[in-house]
């Protein structure tokens, strides 16, 4: 299993103290460090739809003018913004064997899938 998000996200603490709380064991994939690929992006958008992959309540999107923002209309210009800015990725995501499984931290939907 492989959780990818940043390390200092609220989000992504809680999901990390669940898993652990619950002995799950996991990789961390630090996005900030490591980068994402255009096929990650890809895999992500084709699991949960590209406009739930972007953090629209985030800081970083919001700091986007309204054009800018509305430029952000198809998954290619979804994938060239989040490349360039990670930060605007909703997380974590929750990969197992490979295939992304979760988006986001919800203690009741990741009871259901990881147990």
């Amino acid at each position: 299993m492989v959780v990818y998000g940043i390390p200092n996200c609220n989000t992504v603490k809680k999901a990390l103290d669940w898993l652990k709380a619950n002995q799950i064991d996991f990789e961390f994939h630090d996005f900030k460090k490591k980068g994402v690929t255009a096929e990650k992006l890809t895999e992500w958008f084709n699991a949960f739809g590209w406009e739930k992959v972007i953090n629209k309540n985030g800081l970083t999107f919001k700091k986007l003018t309204k054009e800018q923002q509305a430029e952000i209309n198809t998954p290619d210009s979804a994938i060239s913004y989040l490349m360039q800015n990670t930060s605007a990725i909703k997380r974590p995501i929750v990969a197992q064997n490979d295939k992304p499984i979760l988006i986001s931290f919800n203690e009741q939907n990741y009871q259901e899938v990881l147990k």
